[in-house]
């Protein structure tokens, strides 16, 4: 099952909003095709400067740490980076949580 929760700007530039849907598509995707799990929480939020994107799963998890980055981790973190943002990857045998902090402008 997915949850999806959004309460952010109705209005966000084009490249936040393109980052954002592929983020969420590729944690989603991977909580699925490798994690097993079987539900993935999605949650979208803003505060004054941000918009916080996170993406929770039950799934088995990995260890950042042993894992090479693969393709799908690595272009997650390359589009944070091109917005000046933040991204953090924690998992454990309880699920991965994915979170993304982007910085939009007023």
């Amino acid at each position: 099952s997915v949850t999806v929760t959004a309460t952010a700007k109705a209005s966000l530039p084009a490249a936040v909003e393109v980052a954002v849907y592929r983020l969420a598509a590729e944690a989603a995707g991977n909580a699925v095709r490798h994690a097993g799990a079987s539900s993935v929480g999605i949650r979208l939020t803003a505060d004054r400067d941000a918009l916080h994107l996170e993406v929770v799963d039950d799934g088995t998890g990995f260890d950042p740490a042993k894992i090479s980055t693969g393709v799908g981790l690595a272009s997650m973190h390359q589009r944070v980076a091109e917005l000046n943002g933040e991204l953090s990857i924690t998992s454990s045998t309880a699920g991965t949580a994915v979170r993304a902090r982007i910085p939009v402008p007023d």
